[in-house]
């Protein structure tokens, strides 16, 4: 059994904001000289008009590994496109990955655990609270059936049905600037779950940087 953290990586970003006023001026027949300043007054103007088609001409990559209950919501954003480490078809049958939660005791680190092996299982038992240690406990007793089934000549698409939404999946996530304005409004508000804000804010934090002007005017909340 195999426990890690959530993460995330953006693959590729396209357009850019000379691309975007570029676009928008397309509307009004107008034309910068290459003023940078006046690119950047320009876009943020385009943005609080709510002319938002215009920022649509881009695209922004994100690979995430997260959860199934993350990946579930994330997959609700329809204008996006996806795509998912399967589990019809990867077979786990060297391990299951399990991702942490955020509200488990920092003693529950990454890494590979034993679940055979009883003098470490008993020294976690020791390091934790009650409910943490049931949280994983039942990890490992999803992860031994699973492997029985697999034994069993079960095949991955029938052996998944015991997986629990803690097993971590890969998912590969594109949309455009407008649509991903959209996403971390909703998914790093405070009655976002908090698995989600666990990656969102950080990614966030990360668009504002690679992408200026585009995410300035989101705050977290």
């Amino acid at each position: 059994m195999i426990l890690t953290k959530p993460s995330f990586k953006i693959e590729k970003i396209v357009g850019d904001l000379e691309f975007l006023e570029e676009c928008a001026r397309t509307c009004y027949k107008s034309h910068n000289p290459g003023d940078k300043d006046l690119t950047e007054r320009f876009i943020k103007g385009i943005i609080s008009s709510g002319h938002g088609s215009v920022i649509e001409h881009s695209m922004i990559t994100v690979r995430f590994i997260v959860d199934r209950g993350v990946s579930h919501e994330l997959v609700r954003h329809r204008l996006a496109s996806f795509s998912q480490e399967s589990t019809r078809y990867v077979n786990y049958k060297g391990g299951c990955e399990f991702i942490i939660p955020p509200w488990v005791s920092d003693k529950i680190v990454p890494g590979e655990y034993d679940w055979w092996d009883a003098d470490m299982i008993n020294k976690l038992a020791e390091e934790v609270i009650e409910e943490d240690y049931f949280w994983i406990d039942l990890i490992g007793e999803a992860e031994s059936v699973y492997q029985s089934m697999i034994d069993g000549e079960w095949t991955p698409q029938q052996a998944r049905s015991v997986l629990p939404n803690s097993t971590k999946t890969e998912i590969v996530m594109t949309s455009n600037f407008r649509h991903w304005r959209e996403i971390f409004r909703q998914r790093t508000s405070k009655a976002a779950h908090p698995q989600m804000r666990e990656v969102m804010i950080p990614l966030l934090a990360e668009c504002k940087s690679k992408v200026p002007i585009i995410f300035d005017d989101i705050e977290v909340k």
